[in-house]
């Protein structure tokens, strides 16, 4: 008897193959025939997944999304929770390409990006990461830092700072090492310096 196809599994196979096309060659012109072909399955599976492109694009992301959170929270580890600088640093490390799956990860976000711009409604699905990761941060230098410390102000200044790193790291003008120790640096003026 043959076995029943495991649809979260397929679901991700059909993500995978958009993560891959965006990374390598953006999403302005990716269709969805093209990611059948790239998942290895009929254009009516990955409409029966995702029914439209504007629909695969959005549940793509979200489970890129999903799967760079569940990463976040497994590799932080339970010596964070004690530790509110080594959180911030956590949160601001995973927003940086310092290995392949992050590498790949950021990538497929810079060619959201660029669809952001010109697709209010993709835009608008999209919208609701950084200002929750924003609010964690600002949460934990508020209850961590010294007081007098504009939480929010560092907050949004540290994702802002993270991103641009990002973007560098990218292009290839700041390798990892060096992203590393201007994260540590910023932590260093809003926590003082390690011990």
């Amino acid at each position: 008897m043959p076995r029943q196809a495991d649809h979260e599994q397929r679901r991700r196979q059909i993500a995978q193959a958009v993560w891959e096309l965006a990374a390598g060659q953006g999403l302005e012109d990716v269709t969805l025939r093209q990611v059948a072909q790239k998942a290895g399955v009929s254009m009516r599976l990955v409409q029966y997944y995702f029914g439209t492109r504007a629909e695969l694009l959005i549940g793509a992301l979200a489970m890129l999304n999903d799967d760079a959170e569940a990463v976040a929270r497994g590799s932080a580890g339970d010596d964070v929770g004690r530790d509110p600088r080594g959180l911030v640093r956590h949160v601001l490390l995973e927003l940086l390409p310092l290995d392949e799956d992050r590498r790949l990860r950021h990538l497929v976000y810079a060619a959201y990006f660029v669809r952001f711009l010109a697709d209010d409604d993709l835009a608008a699905a999209a919208g609701v990461g950084s200002p929750s990761l924003q609010d964690l941060l600002a949460m934990v230098i508020g209850g961590s830092a010294d007081v007098g410390v504009d939480a929010t102000a560092e907050a949004e200044i540290l994702v802002a700072f993270a991103q641009g790193l990002q973007g560098q790291m990218l292009l290839g003008h700041v390798d990892g090492e060096r992203a590393i120790a201007l994260i540590d640096h910023q932590l260093d003026r809003i926590y003082g310096t390690k011990t």
